[in-house]
């Protein structure tokens, strides 16, 4: 039952960025070699931090600052450093807290010291593609040493990976999850991905931001 109201007034209201795409910019920092990123105004509610809780196990250097509430939810800065990281397991009440970043989780992985063994993630394998599949195809002609399972992946690092040219899917993390990889692959050969303009479906300034990293 909603009560009824007499009239609506207008507000303000502060959205919080979304730690979903967050995510592919707190892997880069910390994989990337030599980065310091902050990331201002993402939302870290606690049903929604779990990348943020397997990354700081695997050994990411993330800080919260200025933690604050806007919009009704909780909102922090997030500043990640380059860090060396170990494989962990990841699976069990930890999975719905982090279906959607477990895509761009696996490069990570493939940059972490020992076995990084992802289960209880069937899910994957009905989103927008089958991601399971996906990123253990693409990550392999990169170089990774990744195998899938019934229900996620197993992941042995750390890997150099290469160039190449890999597919995405038409799956929008699948494109900025491999764009990562892409930002840490060595050697002359470009990793080229076919149909990265679908990132536009839930990050339409992904690939400019990234370039500006650069600059």
């Amino acid at each position: 039952y909603v009560p009824g109201v007499i009239s609506l007034k207008g507000r303000e209201i502060t959205v919080p960025g979304d730690i979903s795409s967050a995510a592919f910019f707190l892997v880069l920092g910390t994989i990337h070699p030599d980065a310091e990123l902050l990331l201002e105004g993402v939302g870290v509610n606690p049903t929604r931090t779990g990348i943020l809780d397997v990354l700081q196990t695997m050994g990411a250097k993330i800080e919260m600052k200025n933690r604050r509430v806007e919009g009704g939810e909780p909102v922090a800065d997030l500043l990640v450093r380059s860090a060396s990281l170990k494989g962990v397991p990841i699976g069990g009440a930890m999975i719905p807290r982090l279906i959607d970043e477990i895509p761009v989780l696996a490069v990570a992985a493939t940059q972490a010291e020992g076995i990084t063994l992802i289960r209880d993630a069937e899910e994957l394998k009905v989103k927008e593609s089958d991601r399971i599949t996906a990123m253990v195809t693409e990550l392999r002609k990169l170089g990774a040493r990744i195998e899938a399972t019934s229900d996620g992946m197993v992941i042995e690092g750390p890997t150099p990976l290469h160039g190449g040219e890999v597919e995405v899917y038409h799956d929008h993390r699948i494109a900025m999850s491999l764009a990562v990889a892409g930002s840490i692959a060595q050697g002359k050969e470009p990793v080229a991905i076919r149909d990265a303009e679908i990132a536009v479906i839930s990050y339409p300034h992904f690939f400019d931001q990234l370039a500006g990293l650069g600059e």
